[in-house]
């Protein structure tokens, strides 16, 4: 498949169906970008990792909350007669609880978006499930498991690979203001995150702000959070809890 005929199957169908993997800031940009083509657009929920960067992402339309970025409204679906009734709505998507192969019993898709971002996990062939399907990430190979694939290295991002598997991770992050990785807050343990803080809650540096897995967690740095996991949410070993933006509340 060449770069012309991706884009060719992403043109603004008003019949076309697109499927992504996936409720976080990634996904929910690919959503966006979908929905404007006109494109009838569901967002299926997966639990690893855990969203943190919840203000810029649908996640949290799971819970009923109203979510809308630029423009376009994330809607909680349960059922089939649900997704469509909110993709009937010009400027909706759909987020739903339910699985992939629940959702493969309402009709092929034409496109299929992988936007979990497992960076360690072996990404399952899904190819002819979709017209096309779309690798975002890490571990994707056009040709062994995906059609397409798209970086999300900091170096590369939105670099579409269609011979090459996308890079692994490489354990560096992208720079925010002066930090990196250490703006970061990862788990260590498997267990349920308990916590009264929001994404936007201004903290300070080693103020407690929660439990996980029984163990207190605290800020590492002073600033406003950008990111943070839900309240209640199962978070396992060795992944992102938090992130905090020190450039303030202005950025």
């Amino acid at each position: 498949m060449t770069d012309t005929t991706f884009r060719m199957s992403l043109d603004g169908d008003a019949s076309a169906l697109a499927v992504i993997l996936g409720t976080n800031e990634i996904a929910s940009a690919v959503a966006v970008q979908l929905a404007r083509q006109c494109h009838h657009v569901i967002l299926c929920r997966d639990p690893f990792p855990p969203v943190i960067r919840r203000g810029m992402a649908f996640h949290d339309a799971l819970f009923k909350d109203r979510i809308e970025i630029d423009g376009i409204t994330g809607v909680r679906a349960e059922t089939a007669t649900g997704i469509s009734s909110i993709m009937a709505i010009r400027g909706q998507v759909a987020v739903t609880p339910l699985q992939l192969l629940e959702l493969m019993a309402m009709r092929k898709f034409d496109v299929l978006v992988d936007a979990r971002l497992q960076k360690f996990r072996v990404a399952p062939d899904l190819r002819g499930i979709a017209e096309v399907a779309v690798g975002v990430g890490q571990n994707f190979e056009p040709g062994f498991n995906y059609d397409v694939a798209v970086e999300t290295r900091p170096s590369k991002p939105g670099l579409i690979v269609e011979i090459e598997k996308t890079r692994p991770p490489d354990g560096l992050a992208s720079t925010l203001g002066e930090t990196g990785k250490e703006r970061f807050v990862y788990s260590h343990l498997d267990g349920s995150w308990r916590t009264p803080f929001d994404v936007g809650a201004r903290v300070r540096y080693g103020v407690m702000l929660g439990h996980h897995a029984g163990a207190p967690v605290f800020a590492s740095m002073e600033g406003v959070l950008r990111g943070i996991a839900r309240e209640g949410t199962f978070v396992p070993k060795g992944v992102k809890i938090l992130e905090i933006d020190m450039r303030g509340e202005a950025a």
